[in-house]
């Protein structure tokens, strides 16, 4: 009997009080066409609430979405959270309105992609599955 292959899961969440969310709706639909498994957990999330979503849901990836400008503080709250759940091989990725002078910041702080808008949602599943913890 054939084993049957895990499909990589995708939290796909909105930190902070930014409501603004067709790009992480269009991200969700186009990853789950990717054939990947996402729960979107909706607008307005803590870092907390996001941590504990990506643990209940066995997420091997978390795609965080950001256009308020908070992404420094909640994208590196989300990852230290993890870390103290034990859930370093997560992989975390970011998008959004993301300023260039602020990527290398977050790459240090532990997110592997960031992603702006315009990215075809091709190249977002191709980095995921060559990044993804198997």
């Amino acid at each position: 009997m054939k084993e049957m292959k895990r499909r990589i899961r995708v939290l796909i969440a909105k930190p902070g009080l930014d409501g603004h969310d067709r790009g992480a709706k269009m991200m969700t639909l186009g990853l789950r066409d990717e054939g990947m498994e996402v729960i979107y957990t909706g607008i307005r999330q803590t870092p907390e609430a996001i941590v504990q979503a990506a643990l209940q849901e066995d997420a091997d990836v978390v795609g965080l979405s950001c256009l308020s400008g908070a992404h420094n503080y909640h994208f590196a709250e989300v990852v230290r959270l993890l870390g103290e759940k034990g859930m370093n091989q997560v992989l975390v990725i970011g998008g959004g309105i993301i300023p260039p002078d602020d990527i290398p910041s977050l790459r240090e702080k532990g997110i592997k992609g960031i992603f702006g808008p315009g990215t075809r949602i091709k190249d977002v599943a191709t980095f995921i599955r060559e990044n993804a913890p198997r």
